[in-house]
């Protein structure tokens, strides 16, 4: 077939991915299809086990070793037959935990150490090297042997040249659809889909070319039965330590690969799903399992000598004529390589983001300057690192000749991930597990298994010299690679799996014995062993931080709404009417654990520390409590309710307190704030009235007089009158003129009325009238004079040199929300709660102006037309945010 259909073929697939992602965000946004969160995508999504390998390479395993390739699918089913319940204790703590990779699992239950998350992201990149590689390679042999060169189409460019352009292509795709924005739950609904979907393509793909093999090829299961039998497969001899070890490697592998634990755990939207899984998914694997044999067999019998039998799954319909059935091969194939390709991408860049790039930027910082577009930071740090992911992919390709069978590259990858395996279990069911102890573990397997292992499979001489692989070290037989400790004869593979894991439990265990955990890192470990139980560990983190540089922190991690959404249901749950709640230890914990979805747990504990300032209880606190707990349980599960009612109710009668407090100092001062601004014009009015009653006066003079006369009462005239509207609209009685009115023609009309208030004064405005373009059913008049009050007020007071104010408009469902935000420099804190009230004023109360009454009409204004009108902080500004109905239905409005 040319190579310029094949390339099209596969384009056209890529863009068929393409568009099921961007549909599938674009609907998960919008809140539909919800079965998109399904058991079904779910288990599909777990499919990204199945790599080139499984595609191609077992049938390879099968030709070279008869039915020991049967180890990669047992160990995933043995895991999720018969170890479900630490599947689900692993997405449990996922979710409490707001875990956004291995390396953030690892990490947070060890004190939240980012050393751990380091050491673990260097492993799991180092280890999905070879993988990434095999994948490169499946992708480059399969067009290679698919796509000869003809007459008739584009040549077939240089082996290198191809993986080149398949690496830059899944760069390109992991990027748009795993990078393009950051979720606080770190979870890609368009790319899981996908994922899904590829899961079907390959699944079918290889039945397909296992039912042509079976019923086409051979004259049905009798008969490949009997060509089984006496082919070379049969005389396969089983190893019981290299078939132990492999089962144990490929368990062990489905909950430690980067890949595996990010659809496993982060992507998983329900608990739940687990149970489907747990039978589903070893269904698809005896599937994907089912003609594995068959189609080595007949590849063994009907190719030439010497033909790769990794890639008999396309060339035996190759060679038997049927390109259709090739040309699905292909596909299947393609889709076990890319789907592999981009999840481990899209893993391994959130580690290197979260654990390595964050805390570098951090330790740059000055101590409490979190400041800066985070959340820009983090995106491009993540699509670099993916980039460099796959080039490392590459490079391995290059460096190792792509020459070793795809199964053999695959279980060295499984063997580098394995090494977490002893860190994982033990924080997941020993709280004595201490941090010195993962961190010395680790090390040490991952040494071992670089030495023993990863470098020898660059060949002789690529990288360890063909001496030392021979001799050892300086002559030190004992050290060679791949006999260590003067044990020969064992398969390289089982050598180096049992000497690295031997070497890392015994440090492990061995460590964490001599050492003792700290405060952050045993209550982690209560928390990880304890998953499971209803009440939660106490919490100890001390709540010293300012709330607003908190808020600031998250809206650049989190972005503006979401992180005011948060901020605000908070408070709510705290008893308060506002954006801020009060920096309670429970209040930084949830903050925290926010914030970790985004930045992982190490990142985030260091970000809120900077801001928090939190102490930790001593060791001997921690131990008397914990020899308590046992039997104080229950008691103080129901004192605790108590206390948090009594703490939200004294938070509310405080907070009341203090406002009835200081609106007792504002109703002081508004007794003579409204005797002076009723004086003030009488006794003009007065005075100008006696010295027109004398008489005798120029004319001119006579007419200044009166026009004094007529300004007071005027001025008189709207101090009554707002004193008025403000007790129409506090009654309820008000009457509205509800009709359609265009948001943008109000805005303008407010802008051109508030122009009046400092003419002189150069004031800059930044609108987006397309957003403004909205049509509401409301009293337009009644919303243009709040529009106007806050414009006039932005004018007056803003202190900026050159004086700016924003007016942004969005649209959320059926509300819609306006900000206006000047450039100065705000409204002090503990002013913030008093500005809608009656006669509160910002300036001298002495002072001629306003009587205070502008912002508390607007106040009501806003509750008569459905919404709401508050102060916005976090802005570093001033800053107003009205929130209205689309539609004001009179029945709501009378």
């Amino acid at each position: 077939m040319p190579f310029n259909i094949l390339v099209l073929a596969s384009l056209a697939y890529v863009i068929f991915l393409f568009l099921v992602a961007f549909v599938v965000e674009r609907r998960a946004a919008a809140g539909a299809a919800r079965w998109l969160r399904s058991p079904l995508v779910y288990t599909l999504s777990l499919s990204v086990y199945c790599t080139a390998w499984t595609f191609y390479g077992a049938v390879g395993y099968a030709a070279r070793s008869g039915l020991e390739y049967l180890t990669i699918y047992l160990g995933p089913t043995l895991v999720f037959v018969g170890w479900w319940w630490l599947l689900r204790k692993l997405v449990r703590i996922g979710r409490q935990q707001r875990v956004t990779s291995i390396a953030d699992l690892i990490s947070s239950r060890y004190g939240k150490s980012n050393l751990l998350g380091v050491i673990v992201t260097v492993i799991c990149v180092v280890a999905a090297t070879p993988y990434i590689a095999l994948q490169l390679q499946s992708v480059t042999l399969s067009f290679g042997v698919f796509a000869g060169p003809t007459a008739d189409g584009w040549a077939m460019p240089d082996r290198d040249i191809t993986s080149i352009w398949v690496a830059g292509g899944l760069a390109a795709f992991t990027i748009l659809f795993g990078t393009r924005n950051l979720d606080a739950k770190e979870q890609h609904t368009g790319v899981v889909t996908a994922i899904a979907v590829e899961a079907v393509v390959k699944l079918v793909a290889l039945l397909a070319v296992g039912i042509f093999v079976v019923w086409g090829l051979a004259s049905g299961p009798a008969d490949i039965l009997s060509r089984i039998q006496s082919s070379e497969i049969a005389e396969w001899q089983m190893k019981p330590s290299r078939w132990t070890g492999l089962i144990l490697l490929s368990a062990a592998a489905v909950i430690c690969l980067p890949r595996m634990f990010q659809v496993l755990v982060v992507e998983n939207s329900d608990e739940r799903h687990l149970a489907t899984a747990s039978w589903a998914f070893p269904l698809y694997l005896m599937l994907m399992s089912l003609f594995v044999v068959p189609i080595a067999v007949m590849g063994l019998e009907l190719m030439p000598e010497g033909s790769n039998p990794d890639l008999f799954v396309l060339t035996l319909p190759l060679s038997q004529g049927q390109g259709g059935l090739a040309m699905l091969a292909f596909l299947g194939g393609f889709s076990s390589a890319t789907s592999m390709v981009i999840v481990a991408a899209i893993a391994l860049s959130t580690m290197v983001s979260n654990h390595v790039v964050m805390p570098l930027w951090l330790s740059l910082r000055p101590a409490r300057a979190v400041s800066g577009d985070v959340r820009r930071l983090v995106l491009l740090s993540r699509r670099l690192s993916i980039a460099a992911v796959l080039g490392l992919g590459y490079a391995y390709f290059r460096l190792s000749g792509g020459s070793e069978a795809l199964a053999a590259i695959g279980l060295i990858s499984f063997v580098g991930v394995a090494q977490i395996l002893p860190a994982m279990l033990g924080g997941l069911f020993w709280r004595g597990a201490t941090r010195a102890g993962a961190v010395l573990g680790l090390t040490i397997g991952f040494a071992i298994w670089a030495y023993a292992l990863f470098l020898p499979s660059f060949g002789p001489d690529a990288v360890i010299p063909a001496r030392v692989l021979a001799e050892g070290p300086f002559g030190m037989g004992w050290l060679r690679p791949q006999a260590l400790f003067g044990v020969e004869g064992i398969d390289p593979l089982i050598h180096a799996l049992f000497w690295s894991l031997a070497f890392n439990t015994a440090a492990f265990c061995a460590l964490s014995l001599m050492s003792f955990p700290g405060p952050v890192e045993r209550m982690q470990g209560a928390a990880f062993v304890n998953a499971f139980e209803d009440s939660a560990a106490p919490n100890w983190a001390q709540g010293g931080a300012d709330p607003e540089a908190l808020l600031v922190m998250a809206q650049r991690i989190l972005g503006e709404e979401e992180a005011l959404a948060f901020f605000e249901a908070q408070a709510r749950a705290q008893g308060k009417a506002a954006y801020l709640p009060d920096p309670t230890p429970a209040f930084i914990e949830g903050l925290e654990r926010r914030l970790a979805g985004s930045v992982g747990a190490a990142t985030a504990h260091a970000m809120i520390s900077q801001l928090a300032g939190r102490a930790a209880v001593s060791v001997e606190d921690l131990m008397a409590v914990a020899n308590e707990a046992a039997q104080i349980m229950e008691y103080s599960a129901r004192l605790e309710e108590q206390q948090e009612e009594l703490t939200r109710a004294a938070r509310q009668l405080r907070e009341v307190n203090e406002k009835l407090t200081q609106i007792s100092v504002q109703k002081d001062a508004f007794l003579s704030q409204i005797s002076h601004e009723l004086r003030t014009p009488m006794t003009s009015i007065r005075a100008f009235s006696e010295i027109l009653m004398e008489g005798d006066m120029p004319a001119d003079m006579a007419t200044g007089y009166a026009r004094i006369i007529h300004e007071e009462a005027i001025r008189l005239t709207r101090l009554l009158d707002d004193l008025l509207d403000l007790s129409v609209l506090e009654s309820g009685t008000v009457q509205l003129n509800l009709g359609l009115a265009n948001l943008r023609e109000m805005i303008d009309r407010a802008l051109a009325s508030a122009g009046h208030t400092r003419p002189e004064r150069r004031f800059d405005i930044q609108r987006d009238p397309a957003s403004e373009e909205i049509f509401l059913r409301t009293d337009s008049d009644r919303l243009t004079q709040v529009f106007i009050n806050l414009i006039s007020n932005a004018r007056k007071y803003c202190d900026a040199a050159a004086p700016e104010l924003r007016i942004h408009v969005r649209r959320k469902g059926a509300r819609v929300t306006i900000d206006f935000i000047d450039n100065g420099s705000g409204i002090p804190k503990d002013q913030q709660t008093l500005i809608f009230e009656k006669f509160a004023r910002l300036t001298d109360q002495t002072r001629a102006g306003g009587a205070g009454l502008g912002l508390a009409i607007c106040r009501e204004v806003m509750a008569n037309l459905g919404g709401t009108i508050g102060y916005l902080p976090g802005q570093g500004r001033a800053a107003f945010r009205i929130t209205l109905p689309l539609r004001l239905e009179r029945a709501a409005a009378e």
